[in-house]
C-alpha cells in the first residue's frame, strides 16, 4: 500500500497555453469581425474550451449535472439550521423534479443524475438515482476522521468512473446535497490553506451567531487535534464527506478525458481543491462558475488564483450556480465556431490589425 492507501489519481494532461494550437485558436478569435478581445470573457472561455477539447470549433454537445448526496456525522454537533433528515428528503425532491437544480437543468438543457454517495436512509430505486452508497453517513470529524482510508478511496474511485463515462464534448456540472457539508468544506479549507478557522467558516444554511461561533470552534479544534494531513488524500479522509470525495473523483475522471468541469460554490470548490492537490493539472479544466454568498468562498477562490464568472449572491449548492454558466460557455463556443471572419465578410480589418 502507498501512503494514500492504494489510491492513484488518473493522469491528466496539462493544458499548454502557449503551444502552436493555442496560438492558432487565438488567431482564429482575433480574425472574427470584432475588435480583438472585445468579447472579453467569452473569448477566454472559447479559447479554454478549444484547448481542452483540442478542437478549433469547440462545442458542449452534452451537459451533465450530477448531484452527489450524503450525510455527515458533524451534523449531530449542531452546525446546521436543518436536521440531518433533510438530506434524504431533498433527494426525494430531486427525484420528482421539484428542486432548484431540477428546474435549472431543464431550463438550460442539461441532463440530471442523482447519486446516493452516503445518505443515511434506504432510498427506493429510481431511474434518476445511482446507488453508490459508501456508508450511511460519515463519522463526525469533531471526534476523529470522517472516513476510513478505504471509504475515501472507494468514494474517489466511484466518482472517477462517473466522470470517465461522460460522452465526448461534455461539460460536467457536479452538485451536492448533505446537511453539515459546509462544516466539512470549512474544515478542508482550514486544513488545506492554513487560513484561520474564522476565515474558513460561514453561515451555511443560515445559522445564528451562537451556532456560527460553535461551528468555528469545532472546525478549529478538529484540525488542531487531527492535523492538516500529510497528503490531500489524508486531509480529505479526515474532514471530507462521501459526496465531496465523489465530486472530487468525478472532476478527476472528467478532466482525464479532456472534459470541461463547471465548478459550483463553496462545497464544490472544496472538492476541486482536494482534486487539484491530487492532480494539479485538474485546474486547467475547471471553470469556476460563480462566487458564493458563503463568506469564505471568495477568499478560497483568491487562494486558488481563479476568477469566477458570476456573482449572483447564491448559496444553495446543488450545482445551481454552475449551471448558470452553461449558456455562457455555449455562447463562447458558438463565437469561435460560427462567427464570420473579416475575410469571410469582406470587411477591411486593417484598423483592427493595427490595434492588435
Amino acid at each position: 500500500m502507498t501512503k494514500d492507501h492504494g489510491f492513484t489519481a488518473p493522469a491528466i494532461d496539462a493544458i499548454d497555453h502557449g503551444d502552436a494550437f493555442a496560438h492558432a485558436v487565438q488567431a482564429a478569435l482575433d480574425a472574427k469581425t470584432k475588435p480583438p478581445g472585445s468579447l472579453g470573457e467569452l473569448e477566454r472561455l472559447a479559447a479554454r474550451t478549444a484547448r481542452i477539447q483540442r478542437q478549433m470549433a469547440p462545442s458542449i454537445a452534452h451537459a451533465q449535472v450530477i448531484v452527489f448526496a450524503a450525510d455527515h456525522g458533524i451534523a449531530a454537533e449542531g452546525v446546521s439550521a436543518y436536521p440531518a433528515a433533510v438530506t434524504a428528503q431533498m433527494v426525494q425532491n430531486f427525484l420528482v423534479g421539484g428542486a432548484a437544480i431540477c428546474v435549472l437543468a431543464r431550463c438550460h438543457d442539461a441532463a440530471l443524475q442523482i447519486v446516493d454517495a452516503g445518505v443515511d436512509a434506504k432510498l427506493a430505486a429510481h431511474h434518476l438515482l445511482l446507488d453508490r452508497k459508501i456508508a450511511r453517513g460519515t463519522a463526525s470529524f469533531a471526534r476523529g476522521p470522517a472516513m476510513t482510508p478505504t471509504q475515501t478511496r472507494h468514494a474517489l474511485q466511484a466518482g472517477i468512473a462517473l466522470g470517465d463515462a461522460l460522452p465526448p464534448h461534455s461539460a460536467l456540472i457536479p452538485g451536492e446535497m448533505g446537511i453539515g457539508n459546509t462544516a466539512s468544506a470549512s474544515a478542508l479549507m482550514h486544513a488545506l490553506t492554513g487560513l484561520p478557522a474564522a476565515d474558513c467558516v460561514g453561515r451555511g444554511t443560515g445559522i445564528d451567531d451562537a451556532t456560527l461561533a460553535r461551528k468555528r470552534e469545532l472546525v478549529a479544534a478538529a484540525v488542531r487535534a487531527q492535523g492538516r494531513g500529510e497528503t490531500a488524500f489524508s486531509t480529505l479522509q479526515r474532514y471530507g464527506g462521501f459526496e465531496i470525495a465523489m465530486m472530487a473523483g468525478a472532476m478527476l475522471g472528467a478532466a482525464a478525458r479532456r472534459q470541461l468541469v463547471l465548478v459550483d460554490g463553496f462545497i464544490a470548490t472544496a472538492a476541486a481543491a482536494c482534486a487539484a492537490q491530487l492532480a494539479p493539472a485538474l485546474l486547467d479544466y475547471c471553470v469556476f462558475a460563480h462566487v458564493s454568498a458563503e463568506a469564505p468562498h471568495r477568499r478560497w477562490l483568491e487562494v486558488l488564483s481563479v476568477r469566477p464568472l458570476l456573482d449572483l449572491d447564491l448559496r444553495l449548492g446543488e450545482g445551481s450556480g454552475a449551471v448558470q454558466a452553461l449558456p455562457l460557455v455555449r455562447s463562447a463556443c458558438a463565437i469561435l465556431s460560427e462567427m464570420a471572419t473579416f475575410a469571410d465578410a469582406g470587411i477591411d480589418d486593417r484598423g483592427a490589425a493595427a490595434r492588435s
